[in-house]
């Protein structure tokens, strides 16, 4: 598996990816998450296309996102 620094080219590499609860049942409209695979970076991939590129993003980058979403929820 070759990685740079913000990319996977190909996600089915790792395991363990995971939806959000809130994602839209079997409609495939979804990403998922891989917060295990990487100590620093958390990979993120379109569910529709598993075997696809991920896209890492910094750890406390994606948990400050992760956060700001919960204060958007009504």
């Amino acid at each position: 598996m070759k990685r740079n620094e913000h990319s996977i080219p190909d996600a089915s590499a790792l395991t363990s990816w995971r939806k959000s609860t809130y994602s839209g049942g079997s409609s495939g409209s979804c990403l998922e998450v891989n917060d295990s695979a990487l100590p620093s970076r958390i990979p993120v991939r379109d569910s529709k296309n598993p075997a696809g590129p991920a896209i890492t993003f910094a750890a406390p980058a994606w948990t400050a996102f992760v956060t700001s979403l919960g204060r958007t929820r009504p």
